[in-house]
């Protein structure tokens, strides 16, 4: 059984990463909540067996994005087995003046748009995140996330201009 309170430390250094991939691959509040009490269970179920072969913000990246797309496959809410899920988790962080917040919503309708791994590229691109960060996060080459980002900087480019 993990270390809770490792555990709930590593969450709350780490809370961005469940909002940002929520909030991108959700369209309501509610399934926001239930997505990332998903990832949280998820995270709990496999945090003993993290092995330290990257950083454990990638390892997170990785299992929040596999857990969201497996979560749209799915489109229902998959009971966690009794496991209460602390309530610190499901609140929203950071709150930011609305011209900003306004702007952040319409990039992230934006790139709502694109295919469910686009999504996941693009968002760890905008994090800052390397091309071979981003390879082992996805499970692709780096040569591969280099082309795919262009064509999705195109593509976002195209979608934007299209609806203004």
């Amino acid at each position: 059984m993990p270390n809770e309170e490792q555990f709930v430390q590593f969450i709350n250094e780490n809370e961005g990463i469940l909002y940002k991939v929520s909030t991108l691959y959700t369209n309501s509040d509610a399934d926001v909540l239930d997505l990332r009490q998903e990832m949280i269970y998820q995270l709990w179920r496999s945090f003993d067996s993290f092995k330290g072969n990257s950083k454990r913000s990638t390892w997170m990246y990785r299992v929040a994005l596999n857990t969201a797309m497996v979560y749209l496959k799915k489109k229902k809410r998959v009971v966690t087995s009794g496991i209460e899920i602390d309530q610190r988790f499901l609140q929203r962080i950071d709150v930011v003046d609305n011209e900003e917040e306004e702007q952040i919503k319409k990039l992230y309708d934006t790139i709502k748009r694109l295919s469910d791994i686009e999504r996941g590229i693009i968002m760890l691109y905008l994090e800052g995140k390397s091309h071979e960060e981003i390879a082992e996060i996805i499970g692709f080459t780096t040569t591969n996330v280099g082309t795919r980002i262009g064509r999705i900087k195109k593509k976002l480019k195209k979608l934007i201009i299209n609806t203004n």
